[in-house]
């Protein structure tokens, strides 16, 4: 049991007083990671997050060579200099980076934890925060995302879900094995977009997550599909929650493959909606590269990519009248403001519109002129 009074990740939980290491400077690193691991265990954080602040802090270590009661911001100046000049990664898993260490460092000078005194006992120094507003990336907009990244246009849709039916038709014609994992990701990306799912979202459905819907019993068995695996908030367990189907053809798409096609697949005892040849379920990397082969033989631009299938979801249902709020329920946003930005209403829909709203005050005009009269 941990000693009443001493916080989760204290040092004193971590090193035994009176026992010399026999490499010090590793073996307290090392300590000092455990823990800052249990420091935020103990804050209820998922252990995919505490394991990834891990990583990068020792990927940082490693980088400057140096232990963190050594670390200066000087270093983090040059580390973060890198990752954007010679690794050119994104804003935001830049930021995220420079969180860890800054919550590392946190930890490590937080007198409840004890690490600055024994640092100070063993090494002669102790660790510093060296991440502060003015070295690292300040999140600025709500919306970083990579600007090219768009929507399908319904035009874009149509031909890309028909480029999907025809590989099938033709990998079948040649006689080769490779058309059921073809059939089976062109129904995948149908019920991304059916439901307006994100990708990890639609690849760890089970069977069982579609269901009747009492709001809309003339879809059948296909009313309602429960996502179990959405997305998460950092250090947070996922998101679930429920979506209503909404296209007349989405019951005829899933009844075609649930009693038809994923039989073939030999799915005893599986309950994943997609198996894979190999495993349990199909993988994102699969998915991923078999959307990119299709975008670019229909020689679309890379600002489409899978999320464009959810971007695409949100942006056609408000073009065809539905309520914000009905759209920001599906797609599980907790803010309007968030759902706003995947909406990419085309140019066509704002000009129909406009001109929707012209007419009628022109109308209102005339009309009013003739009462006059």
């Amino acid at each position: 049991m941990r000693p009443i009074g001493v916080a989760p990740g204290a040092a004193s939980l971590h090193l035994v007083d009176g026992v010399s290491l026999l490499r010090p400077e590793d073996q307290v690193f090392d300590a000092m990671l455990l823990g800052f691991a249990n420091q935020q265990l103990a804050r209820n954080l998922a252990r995919s997050t505490v394991e990834g602040r891990e990583n990068t802090v020792r990927a940082f270590a490693h980088y400057v060579n140096a232990f963190p009661w050594r670390w200066s911001a000087a270093m983090v100046d040059e580390w973060l200099g890198d990752l954007r000049s010679l690794r050119d990664l994104k804003h935001s898993t830049i930021r995220s980076y420079s969180e860890a260490v800054r919550a590392f460092c946190h930890f490590a000078t937080d007198p409840a934890y004890e690490w600055s005194q024994t640092c100070e006992q063993r090494f002669g120094t102790h660790p510093i925060q060296v991440v502060h507003e003015w070295n690292t990336a300040a999140h600025v907009q709500a919306n970083e995302a990579d600007p090219k990244k768009r929507a399908f246009t319904k035009n874009e849709l149509n031909d890309f879900f028909a480029h999907c039916d025809d590989q099938v038709a033709r990998i079948r014609a040649f006689g080769r094995k490779g058309w059921l994992p073809a059939f089976r990701d062109a129904t995948i990306f149908k019920t991304a977009y059916a439901f307006g799912l994100r990708r990890n979202e639609t690849r760890m459905l089970d069977a069982f997550d579609f269901a009747r819907s009492a709001d809309g019993p003339e879809f059948g068995e296909y009313g309602l599909c429960r996502v179990r695996f959405g997305k998460a908030k950092k250090g947070s367990p996922p998101k679930q929650r429920s979506v209503m189907t909404v296209w007349k053809w989405t019951p005829d798409i899933l009844e075609e493959w649930f009693t038809e096609i994923r039989p073939l697949f030999g799915v005893d005892g599986n309950p994943a909606a997609w198996p894979s040849e190999r495993g349990m379920r199909v993988g994102c990397q699969r998915l991923n590269s078999r959307f990119v082969a299709y975008r670019k033989e229909l020689g679309l631009d890379d600002g489409v990519d899978f999320h464009s299938l959810r971007r695409s979801y949100v942006t056609h249902l408000i073009e065809a009248g539905w309520d914000p709020r009905f759209v920001q329920e599906q797609v599980g946003h907790e803010h309007a403001s968030t759902t706003s930005i995947y909406t990419c209403v085309s140019s066509d829909f704002r000009r129909r519109t406009l001109r929707r709203h012209l007419d009628a005050t022109v109308a209102e005009a005339l009309g009013g002129q003739e009462t006059q009269a």
